[in-house]
């Protein structure tokens, strides 16, 4: 069945999440979330640390951070794995918002279940019990409510508790069996490894015990959530899923955008539909970052199929041509220019450090003419810039070394000289003039 899924072009079914167990028990041990585990760990050391706290106090106070701590790294892999993404490198540096707060939401649902669950019990002891265990049972449930929401009343509501008990079926027991051993795990670890250790270090190996197994936890949920992420309306980011069979993808969501822009934009002028392509193109670049590369270059590639857009090409190839040369793209902003110069001869750059940086492009490139006639007037186009020195030092290397003109590169010379006498410049043009030993 897996094959000819994968044969027919549909994504394979997420395996179920008993085959996985080794890798949420691995996941805690992988280089990030190890550190960091142990880093929290241990900082329950500290609290010798605070002099003016009474040292049972400090170590209160530690211990409600660290617990805070490992709990949002813990919503963190739970809520990323159900977007398919399992691995701690892969993971953003930072929260989203309703992330930070789900710890403090999901004390809050226990607090209040809690405080449900003592009435019953004042009230009634049997039914104080029934509740407990279907509190219990439910819990999971709520936590998934939780992720997926991020609402404190939607993971209260029984209504949506029993939508996702729902939606994962009967393995929703399974489930609730597997974190009921990794709750007693912890546990059961501290009961083995406390009689052969002794001294603080007992407190760090305790703590790292139990956020240890609240991240094979969290790793648990977030793939039951994954594998269930279309029913429960979850998008699976960029690279999601990766280890069960589907495609490497590793764009960002701003390519993903680009790439389906550039397929409607070619879309339209297959069919020759050019005003659509370009309107789309228009649009694109116009709510995209002034420095978004591919909406810039596919408006620029459309523009030169538009027959009647002229001006407005010139136009956006000045703040084109820089963009390229900002992300040292120098061949691609020569070949814009020439595009330009081709739609208009007097096509010139208003920005004089571009047109500095593509003659020095097709100086590079073997055109000593090209080179040239970018400089020409450079320092009446712009005067009193400090480029000007610049300017005449690469004209006068184009005249001397590319055309073998020495006798016209004189006169720069001797405007260097009137002009910045001291400058390297002048030294440099001075030395390519020098008289042949």
């Amino acid at each position: 069945m897996r094959a000819s899924t994968m044969a027919s072009g549909t994504p394979p079914a997420p395996v179920p999440f008993w085959h996985r167990l080794n890798s949420f028990f691995a996941f805690p041990f992988q280089l990030r979330p190890l550190a960091y585990g142990l880093l929290l760990a241990f900082c329950s050391l500290l609290f010798e640390v605070f002099p003016l706290l009474h040292p049972g106090l400090a170590l209160l106070v530690i211990e409600l951070g660290i617990v805070l701590a490992a709990s949002r790294y813990g919503f963190k892999i739970t809520a990323l794995g159900s977007r398919g993404i399992w691995r701690s490198e892969d993971f953003p540096r930072t929260l989203d918002d309703e992330w930070v707060h789900l710890p403090w939401k999901l004390f809050a649902i226990s607090l209040v279940q809690g405080l449900l669950i003592g009435w019953l019990s004042w009230f009634q002891p049997v039914l104080g019990t029934v509740a407990l265990f279907v509190m219990s049972f439910t819990f999971p449930a709520a936590v998934i409510v939780l992720v997926q929401s991020g609402s404190f009343f939607q993971a209260m509501n029984p209504g949506h508790v029993m939508d996702a008990m729902r939606i994962i079926g009967w393995p929703y027991a399974l489930l609730c069996f597997f974190l009921f051993l990794l709750s007693t795990g912890a546990q059961i670890a501290t009961a083995m490894l406390l009689p052969m250790i002794d001294g603080m270090i007992a407190l760090p190996i305790v703590n790292f015990a139990f956020i240890y197994f609240g991240w094979v936890m969290a790793s648990l949920l977030g793939y039951v959530m994954y594998q269930h992420h279309d029913a429960f309306g979850i998008e699976l980011l960029p690279g999601g899923g990766r280890d069960d069979g589907a495609p490497v993808d590793r764009r960002t969501p701003e390519q993903i955008a680009a790439q389906r822009t550039d397929a409607e934009v070619a879309q339209c002028v297959t069919e020759g539909d050019v005003a659509g392509a370009l309107a789309l193109a228009y649009e694109a670049q116009r709510v995209a970052a002034p420095d978004d590369l591919a909406a810039q270059r596919r408006y620029h590639r459309v523009l030169l199929l538009a027959p009647d857009k002229a001006e407005t090409l010139l136009d956006q190839a000045r703040r084109f041509i820089p963009l390229l040369l900002r992300r040292d793209l120098a061949s691609e902003a020569l070949k814009v220019f020439r595009a330009c110069r081709e739609k208009d001869k007097g096509f010139a750059l208003e920005d004089a450090a571009a047109v500095m940086a593509l003659a020095r492009a097709e100086w590079r490139n073997g055109d000593a003419h090209a080179a040239l006639a970018l400089l020409s007037g450079f320092d009446r186009r712009f005067r009193g810039h400090a480029a000007i020195p610049q300017a005449y030092e690469l004209a006068a290397r184009v005249l001397v070394q590319g055309l073998g003109r020495g006798d016209m590169a004189q006169p720069i010379l001797a405007t260097l000289e009137s002009r910045y006498p001291d400058s390297e410049q002048t030294q440099e043009v001075r030395w390519l003039l020098r008289p042949a030993a």
